[in-house]
């Protein structure tokens, strides 16, 4: 069978990757074109275009590259039209999927949904245009299946977490091999997850590495986007306890003491690994006004939003500064506090169930397929 996949953004690499490999495995003669980055490009399939060419973030920057999004979804359209594929399978990106979707459901594609939409976040109002135009959705946060099913009565599939099945496949490389292989001293390691996108890392990289000076006994290691090229990072290094690794989060992470985290994914992928964390968010003044008026959420990071409780330290738009960052740096580095936190991490990760949502979400894609043969 053909599969058209979609994912505009590095965690959608990560996760489609994941679905790729449990398709084959159930299909092992299955076609897949897709939209996506480096990670699926390895499991196999033709891609078409690369998440960085997609990537916009904000209300302003959006706006700013209307023109490019707009030229994306005619290739897009025409791309599916040219393939013809059984099912198109959407990873999040909402504001570019949602248009495909109700395009492909006109012209009677399968339109399946992996990781919804963060429609309980903002935005709400696209309820009525998944429930018209998305054949299949299926969730990976537990509390969104009684956000769909109870409060609007559209059945979804809970499948658990695709971060757990990436963790648990990650090959383990010991802090040893892995200093020498990435010139790290034996300081411990803070590491720095400034995010995949230009503009975010831009605004965020300076604050988070503000503190450097203040914590001579660590090293301070930035995890590289593979969207981004070394180059663009070289003028944030100016210290020689600032370090930097490319495309290795995972290993740096499960070999640091503690994080700094841009909002995002990256704050559940720092909280699996067992890392106490602080998380931190800045965006342009317009971006960040519009936000807060229209985004009721008690907290921006996945982790307190599973867990309905403030686990982690947000530090948001004036509250992200040098001195809020160094004083809860100090915090989590004390064991009493890193002990009540990774207790938190624990009870997380029962929350969000055990291994196996890519090749369960893969069988049930299959599985409705075959329902049409």
């Amino acid at each position: 069978m053909k599969y058209y996949f979609i994912a505009g953004e590095a965690s959608g690499d990560l996760h489609g990757s994941n679905l790729m490999k449990a398709l084959y495995k159930e299909d092992p003669n299955a076609e897949i074109r897709f939209w996506g980055g480096d990670l699926m490009s390895a499991v196999g399939g033709s891609i078409v275009k690369h998440y960085r060419d997609l990537a916009f973030m904000g209300f302003i920057e959006v706006i700013f590259h209307l023109k490019t999004i707009l030229n994306n979804i005619k290739i897009c359209k025409k791309d599916i039209a040219d393939f013809n594929p059984d099912v198109i399978i959407f990873i999040d990106y909402p504001g570019f999927n949602l248009r495909i979707a109700k395009w492909a459901k006109e012209l009677g594609f399968k339109t399946h949904y992996y990781i919804s939409p963060q429609i309980w976040a903002w935005k709400e109002s696209r309820i009525t245009d998944i429930k018209r135009d998305v054949d299949k959705m299926y969730v990976i946060l537990p509390f969104e299946k009684d956000f769909y099913e109870v409060k609007h009565l559209f059945p979804v599939e809970f499948v658990g977490h695709p971060l757990i099945d990436a963790i648990h496949d990650q090959p383990i490389i010991d802090d040893a091999t892995f200093r020498k292989a990435n010139q790290l001293n034996g300081k411990p390691i803070v590491a720095i997850l400034p995010g995949s996108r230009k503009q975010e890392i831009i605004k965020m990289l300076s604050v988070m590495l503000s503190v450097v000076n203040d914590f001579p006994d660590y090293q301070f290691v930035i995890a590289g986007a593979p969207s981004q090229e070394y180059s663009f990072y070289e003028g944030f290094i100016s210290n020689e306890n600032i370090k930097f690794v490319s495309n290795k989060t995972y290993d740096l992470l499960r070999n640091s003491t503690a994080a700094i985290v841009t909002s995002g994914t990256a704050t559940l992928e720092t909280a699996l690994f067992k890392v106490p964390e602080i998380v931190c968010y800045k965006g342009s003044w317009t971006s960040y006004q519009i936000a807060k008026r229209i985004i009721t959420l008690k907290y921006i990071s996945l982790v307190n939003l599973i867990m309905d409780e403030e686990v982690v330290t947000e530090l948001i738009q004036e509250d992200c500064t040098k001195k809020r960052i160094g004083e809860e740096l100090k915090k989590i580095m004390e064991p009493n506090y890193r002990k009540t936190l990774l207790e938190k991490y624990n009870l997380l990760e029962e929350k969000l169930g055990g291994v196996g949502a890519s090749q369960k979400t893969a069988k049930l894609i299959v599985a409705d397929l075959q329902k049409s043969i």
